[in-house]
Parts: structure tokens; sequence; C-alpha cells
């Protein structure tokens, strides 16, 4: 009986619990079957954010190649643009390398000038100094100029006054000259010809005298001394002659000196001086 009985209790117990399991299975079937629809649920709108993104990201992809595919070809026709312009550079350089060396030399050169510049401008300034001292200098001799002006206008009109009395003492003298050498020379003819008259009255003489040898030599001795006396005279006249030549000589030669030292030209004295030639020239 106490097994019945327990086996009935059992056979109750097994029936409960196979019942709460059941239940139990139940729920947790529906739990797992919730669970699952909400997975499912959750994965498909996962997937359908995971689709639309990675649809976007590949529709900006495209749109992107399609983008840089178009600046590709242009990067290709601006490559063949800047070719070309690299062979015109070039072809540009070659012709501009000469130039350029040209361009070079003139800068060189432009710098030496640069240095000569700032010498100059050094020895500029410096000459700015010395032509400040120099414009002092020139007032100076601008305001000595015109007391020397002052005195050359005095000591012109003092060589006019000189010149005109210097003229006038040289026509005196040059008149009283000449006609002193025309007195000269008269009398030195007359002597001559005197002397020739009695050299032909001695000959008529000696040859209508017919005089002995003795008489003839003291004649010709008394001759001789009246020669030699008068030949004495004329070297003296002729002495006199070159004196007064010389001195009138020496006269026109330091009246031109003065007048050159005037600054007076000889043209202007409106008359040519007579320079007498010395005997035997």
């Amino acid at each position: 009986e106490m097994d019945a009985k327990y086996n009935r209790k059992m056979q109750a117990l097994r029936e409960e619990m196979d019942l709460r399991r059941k239940t139990e299975i139940h729920e947790l079937e529906e739990r797992k079957n919730n669970q699952i629809s909400e997975l499912m649920g959750k994965h498909e709108g996962a997937f359908g954010d995971i689709k639309n993104y990675y649809n976007d990201i590949t529709a900006k992809n495209m749109s992107l190649i399609s983008l840089l595919k178009e600046q590709v070809e242009e990067m290709k026709k601006k490559e063949i643009v800047l070719e070309k312009e690299k062979a015109d550079v070039l072809l540009q350089n070659k012709e501009l390398t000469e130039p350029l060396q040209q361009a070079q030399e003139q800068v060189a050169e432009l710098q030496k000038k640069l240095s000569r510049y700032d010498k100059d401008k050094e020895i500029l300034m410096n000459s700015k100094a010395r032509l400040k001292v120099t414009q002092k200098e020139l007032k100076d001799l601008q305001w000595e100029h015109e007391v020397l002006e002052q005195r050359f206008s005095k000591v012109q009109a003092e060589r006019d006054e000189l010149y005109q009395k210097f003229t006038k003492a040289i026509n005196e003298v040059q008149q009283k000259t000449g006609f002193k050498n025309l007195l000269l020379e008269r009398k030195l003819q007359g002597l001559l010809s005197l002397l020739e008259q009695k050299e032909v009255e001695l000959g008529e003489v000696v040859a209508v005298s017919n005089l002995d040898p003795s008489a003839l030599s003291l004649v010709s001795h008394k001759l001789k001394d009246v020669l030699h006396s008068k030949n004495d005279t004329i070297q003296d006249l002729q002495l006199q002659l070159a004196r007064v030549c010389k001195a009138h000589n020496d006269m026109l030669q330091t009246f031109e000196a003065k007048l050159m030292a005037f600054g007076i030209p000889l043209d202007n004295l409106g008359f040519q001086p007579l320079a007498f030639p010395l005997p035997g020239q």
C-alpha cells in the first residue's frame, strides 16, 4: 500500500513535473522565439542599415571614380599641354641661355659699377665739400677780380696815355734820327765825291807837272796822309752812323716790347716804324 501510495505520488509528481517542464519548455520556446524574432528584426534592421550604408558608399565611390576619371582625363590633357609647354620652355631656355649669360655678365658689370658708384659717391661728397671751399674761394677771387678790373681800367687809362706820349716821342725821335742819318749820309757822299775829285785832280797834276820821282814820292806820301786822315774821318762817320742806327733799332725793340707788355697789337700804330740796317748789312 505504501509502495502503491508512493507510486501514485510519484506518478502524480512526475505528471506535475512533466507538466511544469512542458510549461517551462513552452515558455522557453516562446521566449526563444521572441528573442529570435527580435534578433531577426534587429539583424534585418542592421543589415538594412549596413546595406544602405554600403550602397551609399558604393554610390559615392562610383561618383568619385567617375569624377576621378574625369580629373584623370583632364590631368592627361593638362599633362599633354604641360609637355608642350615644357618643350616650348626648354626651347625658350635654350634660346635664353645666351641672353641669360649676357645678363649675368651685365649683373657682374653692374655690381662692379655699384662698387665704383659707392666710391664715386664718396668722391662726390668730398667734391661737394671741396666745391663749397672752391665757391668761397671763387667769391674771394671774384671780389679780387673786380678790384683788379678797376685797377686794370686805371692801368689801361694810364697805358693809353703813355701810348699816346710814347707814340709822339717815337715820331719825334724817328724824325730827328732820320734827319740826322740823312745829314750823315749826305756828308759821307760829299766826302767820297770830294775824294774822287781830288784823286782825279792829283792825277792830272802829276801828269802835267812831270815831277821828279822824289817830289812825286813826297807828294804821294802827303796824299796818302791826307787820304788816311779822310779814311779815319769816314770810319768815324760810319761808326757814328752805326751807333745812331743801333740806338734807333734798340729803341724800336724796346717800344715793341712795351706795346706787347701792355697788350697793344703793333697794327694799331697806324704806321710801320723804319728799322735802319747797320753798315755792312
